[in-house]
């Protein structure tokens, strides 16, 4: 039986193009034709398949076990896979003996275009999982990276990305910058949050919430964080709301809030745009804890800060009436993000500015001297 030296020449040109081995192919060509032998003969045969790379031949080979002319019972419980050794030695086999295994050559009508529409099917699902298996091997590696998409459809909850021609991810309402808008074509940057080989092919899930992915894009729009002049010590984010930034440096003629801000603020406007208008505050990171707790609270001024010495890793900060809420922010979400950075406890308390004497009250004290 031939499939063809067109066969062999189609099959050894798409395994060059999809990088795939042609012997692999051939033993799943072999092992799906065994099954398809089968299931064509209607019965519980044993079978071995093989097939030549040069000529595209397919011989396929029927395994009976030799038994004693006279066990007619092996032969009637197992018809499909024993043989008498009378049999044997008629079909040729002059040296077979009671217990051989013979491969006897089958050749059934109509079995070669079940075999070719075999090999198409087998073919077809070995690049499928060829080409799933070069997006998993090209994916697992990029977890943690940013990468530009294009939303195309929204499924069952879902946001569905599309990642380069072929690729589609999936962003999780958990991942998603609320109210932000996912129209269909909008293009978008994303953080490859995980990557996972499934049984329908690798599941590849994204971000736009992850504190990666406001690090990725300071990276790309600030020199001195892609260089490592800059060190970004910390992140955290409530997606689309607020985020903060800790940073350091250790060069002195380096300031790295104005560095991250730009000139009139352009850098961190473009991160911010980037994030659906996320604003974000860059603070400078502290060893000293009292230190980088004040500076945490940006923008509000803090005018001292005390350790809770009857609580590990608390501090309440002291600030003016008119910074109170400005220290607290919405909802909490100043302090509840300057607590996630720096990973102290934070009480914020209002304290009222010193009354500065006014010229009434020097007068008045000057006359109650005399």
């Amino acid at each position: 039986m031939q499939l063809g030296r067109d066969f062999v020449y189609a099959l050894n040109q798409i395994a060059e193009e999809r990088g795939l081995d042609p012997a692999l192919i051939v033993s799943s060509l072999e092992a799906a034709l065994i099954s398809a032998y089968k299931k064509y003969q209607g019965g519980n045969q044993e079978a071995e398949v093989h097939i030549s790379l040069e000529t595209g031949e397919v011989v396929v080979d029927e395994l009976r076990t030799v038994v004693d002319d006279l066990d007619e019972d092996g032969i009637q419980e197992s018809p499909d896979t024993k043989i008498t050794l009378g049999d044997a030695r008629r079909l040729g086999f002059r040296d077979a003996a009671v217990g051989d295994v013979l491969h006897i050559e089958k050749n059934p009508v109509d079995f070669g275009r079940i075999a070719a529409q075999t090999a198409r099917q087998v073919i077809i699902q070995r690049l499928k999982d060829a080409e799933r298996q070069v997006i998993y091997s090209e994916f697992s590696d990029r977890v943690g990276e940013m990468m530009t998409g294009v939303v195309f459809k929204m499924e069952n909850d879902q946001v569905l990305v599309r990642l380069g021609e072929r690729t589609e991810a999936i962003l999780p309402r958990k991942e998603r910058i609320p109210d932000e808008d996912y129209s269909p074509g909008r293009v978008m940057k994303f953080y490859v949050l995980d990557v996972r080989q499934m049984t329908r092919g690798p599941r590849i899930v994204v971000s736009r919430t992850h504190p990666g992915l406001l690090r990725k894009l300071m990276e790309l729009e600030i020199p001195e964080v892609r260089e490592g002049i800059i060190e970004i010590r910390n992140i955290v984010r409530e997606g689309g709301a607020r985020a903060k930034v800790a940073l350091s440096t250790m060069d002195p003629n380096v300031d790295p809030v104005g560095a991250c801000v730009g000139n009139a603020g352009a850098r961190i406007k473009a991160i911010s745009s980037a994030l659906a208008g996320e604003k974000v505050d860059v603070i400078v990171w502290s060893s000293d804890p009292l230190v980088y707790i004040r500076n945490s609270l940006s923008p509000a001024q803090v005018a001292k800060i005390e350790p809770l010495l009857d609580q590990d890793h608390a501090a309440r900060a002291y600030v003016y009436p008119d910074q109170l809420s400005l220290a607290i922010g919405k909802s909490g979400q100043n302090v509840r993000l300057a607590a996630r950075l720096t990973g102290w406890k934070i009480d914020i308390s209002s304290i009222e500015a010193e009354k500065m004497p006014t010229l009434s009250d020097i007068f008045h004290e000057v006359a109650e001297s005399d």
